[in-house]
């Protein structure tokens, strides 16, 4: 797909996400321009006084909430990524609406206004959580994911389409594990939730290849799924601080020891890309042996999962060291 004359728009795009896909986009495929959509305008400034700025690059204050701001944001934009939430689970534990408002109200405020303004591609951000929730931020985010993959069903005679990735903790973004272990070593003890846990794991740069996969190759309704390795909580502090005491302080709310991201229940309808899965929609808008063709993807077996607790690639102490090198602080040493 040639970007060139493609306005693209970012919801949540202050992010770490944001700012890693607004680079990859701008080396690679320079598009006409950029829209990053957000509420926090000191986030914005501080992106723009950063570099992230330019002919190409706008930035517009907003809040998903408000349906006819987007739709005033989206005039003229080609693709929307929706990469905007409210993600801390123990806070959605304690403000059960506030997720609801901005995760769920917000995703179908998107909806709504793509309709409504010609946009032609969105592609949602999605979690781990989202997969047999337990916690109130991953049950909101299961629904945004069944709100964007029915997109597809009432859009009528427009040619758009919705599609959702989901995927792991993300290596080094603002709030994960990783630079909290880093901070924590100062104090010399690491605070572990529960010795067992594990969790997927995926680089930023790797999820805005994801992202750019599903713009290009979507065909509307697949919940992208990729294919990474695991990690266990005890390697990561011991890759981020030996020599520091481990201690046992018990899980936060909402949190599971293993995440999954395809469950046993999903297995009918999730097809192996060879890169990705995709759990496809259980009443697709198009021809199934179309989608097989055109991904060579074979329907996994029945009862097939994907939880990080039985995966069968896993990071070791030193992978984890080479990635913190890679993707978090190149000058990181034990």
């Amino acid at each position: 797909m040639d970007f060139s004359d493609k306005t693209i728009l970012i919801t949540g795009g202050t992010g770490s996400f944001g700012k890693t896909f607004v680079r990859i986009l701008r080396e690679r495929y320079h598009p006409k321009k950029i829209i990053i959509f957000s509420r926090d305008e000191l986030k914005q400034f501080e992106m723009q006084s950063s570099g992230i700025d330019g002919k190409d690059m706008r930035y517009f204050l907003g809040d998903i909430r408000d349906r006819e701001r987007l739709k005033r944001a989206f005039d003229g934009v080609d693709i929307v990524i929706h990469a905007a939430a409210l993600k801390q689970v123990p806070a959605a534990e304690y403000n059960p609406m506030e997720f609801i408002k901005t995760n769920v109200l917000g995703a179908e405020n998107i909806i709504e206004a793509a309709l409504s303004t010609g946009v032609k591609n969105v592609v949602a951000l999605s979690t781990d959580k989202a997969a047999a929730p337990i916690n109130l931020y991953g049950a909101t985010k299961l629904c945004s994911d069944k709100l964007f993959v029915a997109g597809n069903n009432i859009k009528g005679w427009q040619d758009i389409r919705f599609s959702v990735v989901r995927y792991g903790n993300v290596m080094g973004s603002r709030g994960s594990v990783i630079p909290f272990f880093l901070n924590k070593r100062k104090d010399g003890v690491i605070p572990i939730t529960d010795e067992r846990m594990t969790r997927f794991n995926i680089s930023l740069e790797d999820g805005v290849e994801m992202v750019i996969h599903a713009i290009k190759h979507a065909m509307g309704g697949e919940i992208f799924v990729p294919k990474i390795p695991s990690y266990r909580i005890m390697d990561v502090a011991e890759a981020v601080a030996p020599k520091a005491e481990k201690k046992i302080v018990g899980i936060r709310p909402g949190e599971k020891i293993h995440e999954e991201m395809i469950t046993e229940s999903d297995s009918f309808s999730t097809y192996d890309m060879g890169k990705y899965y995709a759990i496809l929609p259980q009443v697709p808008v198009w021809d199934l042996a179309e989608f097989i063709k055109r991904n060579n993807a074979v329907n996994v077996p029945e009862g097939f999962k994907y939880n990080s607790g039985t995966n069968t690639e896993w990071l070791s102490v030193e992978d984890i060291r080479e990635l913190i090198r890679t993707h978090v602080d190149p000058n990181f040493t034990v």
